[in-house]
């Protein structure tokens, strides 16, 4: 998923034209650097991956792979990753990578266990690879910083980076409502390994519901933002509105309802929203 919007980030740029290369490479290496983060932290909490039902049967969990054998894993995953958006794309965009890498696999990863707020940390890698996508396309990390591109009518344009940060922000916000659904479902499970996941120490409450619910109250004015900046067009605004409030409604029922089929109805809402808010802006892409 994190490898798709950071396609999307990067096709959405103003200087980007479709090319299907670019999309290849750009693709494969998100799932280099992404499966590299993932093998890091497979083998970090190969312990309690052990005593936790939805992760028992993972490969160093279960014993099929030896911790060296996956750190070897990925290291060759990173570095393959990592010289492509370098050498295909740029150095900024390299060095953004490595930057997410290094926060998901050794900040957000052991963090879990000491506080809740390891969500809100884990949340910026999870949504720098939309602002990687992007400044795969700028070549430029500053959001008060401007690019040149060519128009459909050939003329040189100058645009504004905070682009990539818009779509950073829409992603990142998204996390919550998507993650802490995850967590309130498997509670019980997380709790055994001794992770601390939910906005509260009491679980899967109340309180934690109606944090979710601000989440997405956030999100709504936070997706008007791509029309606004002149990203994508009046229709995308819309459908992201819509969108939007459809998160607010999930997240209200859940709050009321406090079970597990309401949690569910979060995340589902949470896996289609990115995939048709991010399509939308594409398809709509000024």
């Amino acid at each position: 998923m994190v490898a798709f919007t950071s396609v999307i980030s990067y096709l959405v740029a103003p200087n980007v034209k479709y090319d299907l290369l670019s999309i290849l490479v750009l693709f494969f290496a998100g799932i280099c650097i992404t499966g590299a983060a993932n093998a890091i932290n497979q083998t970090v909490e190969k312990d309690t991956d052990a005593v936790m039902r939805r992760t028992a049967k993972r490969p160093v969990a279960e014993g099929r792979m030896s911790t060296s054998e996956s750190s070897a894993f990925a290291a060759v995953l990173a570095t393959i990753g990592l010289l492509l958006m370098w050498v295909y794309f740029n150095a900024a965009a390299a060095g953004l990578s490595l930057f997410s890498l290094f926060l998901y696999a050794f900040i957000y990863t052991p963090l879990k266990k000491v506080t809740p707020l390891s969500v809100l940390v884990g949340a910026f890698p999870g949504a720098l690879p939309c602002l990687i996508g992007w400044v795969a396309a700028s070549g430029i990390i500053s959001p008060f910083g401007h690019f040149q591109g060519e128009l459909a009518n050939g003329h040189i344009a100058t645009f504004s980076n905070a682009g990539g940060y818009i779509l950073f922000g829409i992603q990142f916000l998204w996390q919550f409502p998507h993650f802490w659904a995850i967590a309130w479902l498997a509670h019980k499970d997380y709790a055994r390994a001794g992770f601390k996941l939910l906005p509260n120490e009491g679980g899967p409450t109340k309180v934690s519901a109606i944090q979710n619910i601000i989440y997405c109250l956030v999100m709504v004015p936070f997706g008007m933002l791509p029309y606004y900046f002149n990203i994508s067009g009046i229709v995308s605004f819309w459908i992201i509105l819509v969108c939007n409030l459809w998160m607010v409604g999930v997240a209200v029922r859940l709050a009321i309802k406090l079970d597990a089929p309401a949690a569910r109805w979060v995340m589902f809402s949470a896996y289609g929203y990115l995939v048709v808010v991010f399509l939308a802006m594409l398809a709509d892409k000024v």
